[in-house]
Parts: structure tokens; C-alpha cells; sequence
């Protein structure tokens, strides 16, 4: 493989200041513990990331790079004023639970300001031409941020964002590829009735949540108005493992990127499809992100000049996500894979023929 010049990681230790409390895994303690636990989304999964790229095999290849904080007004480009508003004053008055699973703190709004503007900060590497390819190790999550409604960890959405930004700097066709293990509801809302932005989703078969998430994530979610066929879900059966990915990549991805040409590429990059990841069952084994990884490059050097954008979203066990990131940007570097340190599971394809065939079916038409 050859070799490609380092990537922009930025990084602002504000993020970790958001403070998510102690939970039972995502929702309120129980009262039957003594021992507690903290929320699953919190800063040790984002330090640890940084860790191994920092001390890592890739170490002389990664250019760390600063974040900033959003202004009110840039959030405001993909999310609504009274959103934005209601969020700082949830902070003011000491944070709590928005949603059964979406805590903030009471010293939280500065942090999330940071995780939106490093998403900033990344785009605006790329468009500048400062890299080809950067990418926002952030938190909390973003992509379940719809326009004017938080939820599973997220509250302003750094893909969309980070999209909308590239469009706004001369990027004339953006596609957001997104393969965190849940569906992009977030970023499919923002977007859902324009044509200069192609998202794409590569999520487990979860369905609708409830109010929060109203999305299905399913095929028939393909966009309104002039965005009409500008949205594409590709639900996995659960377990769907390394094949289920790479062949949304191969199979659908690719030839939606012909069809459209990006001249730029947004990644909402989680590792929570690993095997390993508490909220994930999708068996992504490390191969199967360094797969992502190597894909990712290919679509940016045969559309957009080699230039990506890639923000952080989940990957929650904080043992084996840094390795699943290792692996991506490993595949995005093109550089030699490093081993899986834990273990193989096998790729479960039951049900992956009659998705793909489903999904073609409408198009080929």
C-alpha cells in the first residue's frame, strides 16, 4: 500500500468536561447499588483514543491540531436558535436528564461548544487546504442531534455541521457517510430536504425510539421535497459483522458516490458496531474498520482530491474502540494493519443478500 501524508486530529480537552454523572450503563443509577458506575458516555473513551494515537504505532503520522468552541450563531446554521438557547439554560440551571438516556452537567455547555467547533475546526483544515483529511476526536456524539431535538448522548451535531461548513466554503456536493452502529436521525433530519447533501447511514435494524428518535432508519426514509432520493438507510441485521460493512460500502456507497460525485466526503466515524462495544451487537472486528478506513480513501481520492472530514461519534468500551480507531486510520493512512489484541469473531451474513437486493432494486429501475 503506499503510504499518505499525515492527518489533522483535532483535539480540545475541554470536551472532557462534560460531565455525564453515574448512570446504569445510559440510563438513571438504580437505588440497588452501592457502587455506582459512570455514564457509558463519558471521557475515559476519548482519552484513551487519544492515547493510542499519540503513543502508538501511528504516532510519527498523526499532527495534532486544536479545537475551538462554536459560536451560538454557527450552531444555529443546523440547528434552531430556540434549541440552542434551551440547551444553555438546561446547563444554568444545574443540567439533569433530556432524555431517558442524554444527561448534561451543570459545567457542560462550554465542553459542548468545543465538540462542535473542533467538528468546525476540522472542516475548516480541509477547506483550507491546511490537510486533505482531518478528523475531530470529540465528544459527546453528534449525530443523533436533529434541528431542535437532543438525544442518545447528543446535543449539537458536528457532522452536519461540519458538512454544512464545507458547502458553505465551496464544496458544491457534500456526502456524510455515516457507520456508527445507531442510524444518523440526526443528520437525515438537517438534511433531509436538500439535494447538495447525500447522507447515508449504515446502522443496526433498531427502528424508532420514541419521540426523540421518530426515524426509522429504514429504506423508505429517502428524503423530501428537492431532497428526494438524497438520503439512504442501509439497516444491517443484527450481528452483521465486517461483511455487512464493507459490502454497504462496495455495494451501495460506491455507486451512490458515482452517481452523485462529492467533492466532499463527511464521516460520522463511531466504533460502537465493534464486537466488543456495550451498545453495539454488530461483531466489527478491527479488519473490518480498517477496511472503512482503506474504503473512505478510496471514495476521497477518486472524488474529492483526497479530501475527508471525519468526526468522532460513539465507541463505547473503552478497551477495544481505541483499537477499532487505530484501525481506521490505519486503512485511511494506508498503512501496515495492526494485529486485533482481543479476538476474531466470525461475520454473521444471514439476511445481507435480500437487504442489498432491496436496496438496488428501487434504483436500478
Amino acid at each position: 500500500m503506499t503510504p499518505h501524508e499525515p492527518i489533522a486530529f483535532h483535539f480540545d480537552a475541554r470536551v472532557l468536561e462534560h460531565d455525564t454523572g453515574l448512570a446504569l450503563h445510559e440510563a438513571a443509577e438504580s437505588p440497588w447499588f452501592v457502587a455506582n458506575e459512570p455514564h457509558t458516555e463519558g471521557r475515559l473513551r476519548i482519552e484513551r483514543m487519544h492515547d493510542i494515537l499519540e503513543r502508538g504505532p501511528l504516532a510519527d503520522r498523526i499532527r495534532f491540531a486544536p479545537g475551538r468552541l462554536a459560536a451560538e450563531d454557527e450552531l444555529a446554521r443546523v440547528h434552531d436558535e430556540d434549541y440552542i438557547a434551551a440547551i444553555r439554560r438546561a446547563t444554568e440551571r444545574g443540567g439533569g436528564w433530556v432524555t431517558g438516556t442524554t444527561r448534561l452537567g451543570s459545567t457542560s455547555y462550554e465542553p459542548l461548544l468545543a465538540g462542535a467547533g473542533t467538528a468546525l475546526a476540522a472542516a475548516e483544515t480541509v477547506m483550507s487546504g491546511a490537510a486533505p483529511m482531518a478528523y475531530a476526536l470529540t465528544r459527546p456524539p453528534g449525530h443523533h442531534a436533529q434541528r431542535a431535538q437532543a438525544d442518545g448522548y447528543c446535543f449539537f451535531n458536528g457532522a452536519a455541521l461540519a458538512a454544512d461548513a464545507a458547502r458553505r466554503a465551496g464544496a458544491e456536493r457534500v456526502l456524510v457517510i455515516d457507520w456508527d452502529v445507531h442510524h444518523g436521525n440526526g443528520t437525515q433530519d438537517i438534511f433531509y430536504e436538500r439535494d447538495d447533501v447525500l447522507t447515508v447511514s449504515v446502522h443496526m435494524n433498531h427502528g424508532a425510539w420514541g419521540a426523540s428518535h421518530p426515524q426509522t432508519g429504514q429504506l423508505d426514509e429517502v428524503g423530501a421535497g428537492a431532497g428526494i432520493g438524497y438520503n439512504q438507510n442501509i439497516p444491517l441485521p443484527l450481528g452483521a459483522g465486517n461483511a455487512g460493512y464493507l459490502r454497504s460500502f462496495d455495494e451501495v456507497i460506491a455507486p451512490l458516490a458515482e452517481r452523485f460525485a462529492p467533492d466532499m466526503i463527511v464521516c460520522a466515524s463511531g466504533q460502537d458496531a465493534s464486537a466488543y462495544d456495550p451498545n453495539g451487537r454488530h461483531n466489527v472486528s478491527m479488519p473490518g474498520f480498517f477496511g472503512i478506513g482503506q474504503r473512505v480513501r478510496a471514495l476521497a481520492d477518486r472524488y474529492s482530491e483526497g479530501r475527508a472530514v471525519l468526526v468522532q461519534e460513539g465507541g463505547y468500551n473503552p478497551s477495544y474502540a481505541p483499537y477499532c480507531l487505530l484501525a481506521t486510520v490505519e486503512g485511511l493512512l494506508g498503512a501496515t494493519p495492526t494485529p486485533d489484541p482481543l479476538a476474531y469473531v466470525p461475520d454473521q451474513t444471514l439476511g445481507l443478500d435480500t437487504l442489498f437486493a432491496a436496496i438496488r432494486s428501487p434504483r436500478d429501475e
